[in-house]
Formats: C-alpha cells, structure tokens, sequence
C-alpha cells in the first residue's frame, strides 16, 4: 500500500507541467517512480523523451520545489531517465488523440482556436512587434496562445521574445519553446547565425505545412501567424491550408502605408477569408508636455478600415491605434515584450486593449457537431 507520504508526493507532482507541452508531468506518463525510505528521504524519478532535453535542469528545479515542503520529506533527489521507444510512441498517440491525430488540427470540425494571420502590405510598419506583444498579452490575461513565425525571409519572432532554445524533436513530433507563456516556432530556431533562407515558392508552402502539422501546440485557445509583407506565397500558402484564418491588417498612418496594405487586406476577397480588422501603429507621438506629434500623418488606419470595409462588403473595424513608444522598440530588442506591465506606457496599455478585443471575441458554434443526441 502507498504510503500517506507518497501519495501526497503525487498530487504535490500533478501540479508540475511539462516546460514545453504545458501539461502536468504525470498526465504524460512522465513520473516512472516515487520512493520515500524510513528517514523521509524522498526520490522521484522522472522520464524525458529524449536524452539531450534542454530543459532537464528546469524540469529538475520545478518537481525539486513542489515536493520538498512536503510534511514527511526530509530529502529530495530528482533521477533523469529517457523514455522508451514504447512510452515515446505512446505519449505521441496520447498527444495526437487530443488534437485529431495527423493533420492541421486547427481545421478539425471541433476545434475552437481562432487563427488570425498578422499581415501588412509593407516591411517596417511592426507587424511583428504587434503580434509578439498581442500574443503575450493574451498569455498574460490566462489563454493558451501560439506563435508561428511565417515570415520565413524576415524571421524575427524569436529575438522579440527571447528565445535562444532550439525546438525538441521527440522523432518526427516537433516540441515548441515557450516564452511568456506562448508557444512559438520559427524557421530562425533551424538555422545556424544569421544565416539567410534562400528559398522558393514551394520550400515555403512546405515549411509552413509543416510547422502546422509536426509541431505540438496543444489545445489553443489562439493562433498568431506573423506574415510576410505583401501577397505573396506564404499569404496564399495560409489561406489554402488555414481557410478559417481571418486577417489582421497592420499599417502606419502615412496614407502611402496605407495603400499598400489595402492591398494586403483585399486578397480576402480571392481567398475567402475575413478581414478581422485593422490595427495603426506608430500612429503618434506622445511628447513631454502631453501634447501628440503626426509623425507620419493621421487617418491611415481609419481611411484602410472605411475602404476595406467597402471592398468586403461588411465592416472592417479599426481596433486601435499605437503610439510611437521608446519602450516598444527597447522591448523588442531585449526580448521583453512590453504588455509584460501593461500599464508601464500608452502603448503597452494600447496593444492589451486591442489583445482583450481579439483574443476574447467568441467563436461561432454554428455547423459544428455538438455530440448529443436527443432521445
């Protein structure tokens, strides 16, 4: 019979998650044993799915912490094995039930993931600063958020947040690294420095294919992809294997910008997608006295709203403005995305409004298979 001790050294362990797959470590089969001698002294062993796991240490620190406050343990010692090919099998079957199996499973009839595509007609306008602060935002207020790095030239989602570890590969599964609690890949986790990616149409449609369908994202509540500028492959690529995508359109005021992006908003009308809104960075200013300066003009965001509005045939609502912020461009080059204390700036506080609008907005159950039958 377990003993009081071990039994409490189990649900004390039903609260450690996976540093990656974000669930606990027992649900995954992860705790191979649990023994407590006559003295109190306690040890856990604990099986990774792979030998070289980047984060052993943290796994080690995180079941260390939740068990040696326990009445009854005088010791902790924490032993790292690796999984057998049968329990790695095992653990991906589990992983897959969860998410449809193969495939996309942000198409699955079932699944409730909103997934915008963060697209602009230009470089340099912050698209990505916008999505990286968007999703930790969303993370912060408590949803499960994901980030995928589709700008395969231009790749800077990682540096934005953070992010040095590489992704784990349990055989052809593919383990994203989590930062801030969002779940991120990106091309520039594969390559060496910084080394460009020189590739065609194709390479692109396939990687991106493939970062839908080999990474584990688990159950998300959103899904961020950071486009490329303009439409080219990888706007058409998203619509063609993400056809319940919506778009969200990023632009700078100068009408110029904004011409551009109407352009990357209008492709929704040949993909059959949604334009979920428009968001206007660098819109102003905020000088010391208080007062704002148009750096690049004003109305852009308003102007591309009211004629995509137009184009589509439904409203295309401006969700918000962001000021030009010192603080946004510092965070992005620390890797400390600055929603991290929303209330730290006009931007920060800007960019979680506009968060609290997307990431909540409830999906429709229409046509969906609710799984009752009357009598």
């Amino acid at each position: 019979m377990p003993s009081p001790v071990v039994d409490a050294v189990h649900r004390a362990l039903n609260g450690v998650l996976d540093p990656e797959l974000r669930r606990p470590i027992t649900e995954l089969g992860m705790v191979h044993s649990v023994d407590v001698d006559d003295d109190g002294a306690l040890t856990v062993v604990v099986l990774l799915t792979i030998s070289g796991c980047p984060l052993r240490e943290t796994i080690t620190g995180d079941v260390t912490k939740a068990v040696e406050r326990l009445d009854g343990v005088s010791s902790v010692q924490v032993k790292l094995e690796v999984m057998t090919p049968e329990q790695r099998q095992a653990l991906k079957d589990q992983l897959r039930s969860s998410t449809g199996g193969r495939g996309i499973p942000f198409n699955d009839e079932g699944s409730l993931t909103k997934v915008y595509a963060v697209a602009s007609g230009k470089g340099g306008v912050g698209k990505s600063s916008v999505t990286v602060n968007l999703a930790c935002s969303m993370a912060a207020s408590g949803l499960r958020v994901g980030i995928i790095d589709a700008d395969v030239y231009g790749f800077s989602v990682p540096q934005l947040m953070g992010i040095n570890q590489t992704p784990t590969r349990v055989d052809e599964m593919i383990l994203p690294p989590v930062a801030y609690g969002v779940k991120v890949i990106s091309i520039g986790m594969f390559v060496t420095g910084n080394q460009p990616v020189a590739w065609r149409g194709p390479m692109l449609h396939r990687a991106l294919e493939q970062f839908l369908t080999d990474v584990y994202f688990g159950d998300l509540d959103v899904l961020l992809l950071d486009l490329p500028p303009g439409t080219g492959d990888v706007a058409i690529s998203v619509a063609q294997l993400l056809p319940g995508s919506e778009i969200l359109v990023v632009t700078t005021p100068q009408s110029a910008a904004a011409d551009v992006a109407e352009r990357a908003g209008a492709i929704a009308l040949q993909t059959g997608q949604k334009v979920a809104g428009v968001i206007e960075n660098m819109s102003h200013l905020v000088l010391p006295d208080g007062t704002s300066m148009e750096v690049f003009g004003s109305g852009g965001g308003r102007n591309l709203a009211s004629r995509l509005s137009s184009t589509m045939q439904t409203e295309v609502p401006l969700l918000g403005s962001i000021p030009l912020d010192v603080a946004l461009r510092e965070g992005g080059d620390e890797g400390s995305p600055i929603v991290l204390d929303p209330d730290s700036s006009p931007a920060a506080r800007e960019l979680s409004r506009i968060a609290g609008q997307i990431g909540h907005r409830p999906r429709g159950l229409s046509g969906m298979k609710l799984g009752v039958t009357p009598k």
